[in-house]
């Protein structure tokens, strides 16, 4: 498969950012993961706080789980957001990740050169991490059109995604990031890391201690 478009070299990248927070956290109890707090803030704030530098053109977080408790948090974090911030909700949210993937894309409406898919559990991850990814974008070669960090052999997280590869997953019926993107290395730039951040999630009550979360 080929996907026609220039890399492109401008500072000025117009980034959407996708931000998953629908998941029910069942091993970690039944807690929503976009309000575990680290250093007394949710993780969910910490997380609009860190991208401001990046100036991104529209930034949309898919609810489920918790629904109204994590767009209570959001509601407050839009009071003081530097950008446009916005959810949509997830109806279906026992549907899994991919439901709020896939509405996640259908809600997009800014005209983005490059999307982030984040997950709301990454303590860790912050500004840096996302514009080391957005300079690999910037360099990248033609047709590669996916950035995706690569720590000790193991795939991280965000992915970075060209437009052009949203347009194209949003035509196929179904279709959301992973399996495409699996289905089409060709267009994929691994971006080989040490920076455990991009690894670094929550998924049990261990890791609220090994990443240094408040307790719940």
């Amino acid at each position: 498969m080929t996907v026609s478009s220039e890399p492109l070299k401008s500072p000025k990248l117009r980034l959407a950012i996708l931000l998953l927070a629908a998941g029910e956290g069942s091993r970690l109890g039944g807690h929503p993961k976009a309000l575990l707090k680290k250093e007394g803030n949710s993780l969910l704030k910490r997380f609009i706080h860190s991208i401001e530098k990046l100036h991104s053109i529209e930034t949309l977080i898919v609810t489920g789980f918790y629904c109204q408790e994590v767009e209570s948090e959001i509601i407050s974090l839009q009071k003081e957001a530097q950008g446009p911030l916005a959810w949509i909700r997830n109806p279906n949210p026992e549907a899994g990740q991919s439901s709020s993937v896939r509405l996640g894309l259908e809600s997009l409406k800014s005209n983005y050169d490059a999307l982030l898919v984040a997950l709301c559990d990454q303590p860790n991850l912050g500004a840096p991490e996302i514009e080391a990814l957005l300079e690999q974008f910037n360099q990248r070669s033609a047709n590669q059109e996916i950035i995706l960090p690569m720590i000790n052999g193991q795939r991280g997280n965000p992915v970075l995604f060209s437009k052009e590869v949203i347009e194209t997953v949003l035509a196929i019926p179904g279709m959301v990031c992973r399996p495409f993107l699996d289905q089409h290395p060709e267009l994929v730039k691994t971006f080989t890391s040490n920076n455990q951040a991009y690894l670094q999630d929550v998924d049990t009550q261990s890791d609220i201690q090994k990443l240094g979360l408040d307790c719940i």
